[in-house]
């Protein structure tokens, strides 16, 4: 008989997953390796689920929604457990990303969060600290669905030059990076420029930030460092991020020149090493 670990279903939105999970379970009359069968997966990740120890995906959840006829409810809580699983310092942040009708963001390192794909936020998250990278992964893609809600958020990104020639995770990866960066060419609500080396100084040299807007609330402004975020709605600070941002927008290439520099940097750099199959742009 396996262990049957207590979970106190308010420690944390994840032990509060896996007490609904093993309470619609056993409402069905099933153990965890007869659900494991009906969803395609093993009993075992489903009792690493039940006992918190692993992060379940939002594919997982709404397949046990459909299979036990929750009625949705694990789909719904799904998203507040990915969330949790984001540095501490930063949910705060995600939440109002989330809510935003506009997002301006300068990006002097690394492509921005809301535009990366899998590869590369496993190569971005994992190269100082590698310890939970699935669950830190999988709350950075569950991010990217506000860009797929009925009515997304208007986002427009600035981006040094110098993110695009840093090969990040390696040739291949940044191949189906650029190649995902260009996929958004024909959407209206996600605008890409990219800062040209050549343009020397610039408002964006003390490093990168975000610009969030709200229907109902003030604007904000958001930087980080390798220790924590910070956000501020003063509107001394929100007026600042917004002129520096203009003279960005002002001295980067056009969106139309930015996706012919990227696709030319794409096949240069990195088109090399990528193979047909694995050019996954999605």
């Amino acid at each position: 008989m396996p262990h049957i670990r207590t979970l106190d279903p308010d420690a944390s939105p994840l032990d509060h997953f896996g007490a609904e999970l093993r309470y619609h379970r056993e409402r069905a009359g099933l153990n965890q390796h007869q659900l494991g069968a009906k969803l395609f997966c093993t009993g075992s990740l489903v009792g690493q689920i039940e006992t918190a120890h692993k992060v379940p995906t939002r594919d997982f959840a709404n397949r046990v929604d459909t299979v036990l006829e929750t009625g949705g409810s694990l789909g719904r809580l799904v998203g507040l457990v990915l969330r949790s699983q984001l540095p501490s310092w930063f949910q705060k942040y995600a939440g109002m990303e989330a809510k935003a009708t506009y997002i301006c963001s300068y990006q002097s390192q690394v492509i921005y969060g809301l535009l990366q794909t899998k590869a590369y936020a496993r190569a971005v998250l994992g190269s100082f600290n590698p310890d939970g990278i699935d669950e830190k992964v999988a709350a950075r893609m569950d991010r990217q669905r506000v860009l797929d809600r009925e009515n997304p958020p208007v986002v427009w990104v600035v981006m040094s030059e110098s993110v695009l020639l840093q090969p990040t995770g390696g040739r291949e990866v940044m191949w189906n990076q650029l190649a995902h960066l260009l996929s958004f060419r024909d959407r209206k609500d996600v605008n890409i420029q990219v800062l040209p080396l050549s343009i020397g100084q610039h408002p964006g040299q003390m490093g990168s930030f975000n610009l969030l807007r709200f229907a109902d609330d003030p604007d904000i402004v958001y930087t980080e460092d390798f220790v924590q975020g910070h956000a501020t709605a003063n509107p001394d600070a929100v007026r600042d991020g917004y002129l520096r941002y203009a003279q960005l927008q002002a001295s980067a290439l056009s969106v139309e020149d930015s996706a012919a520099l990227i696709s030319r940097l794409m096949e240069e750099l990195y088109g090399d090493r990528a193979q047909p199959h694995e050019r996954d742009v999605a």
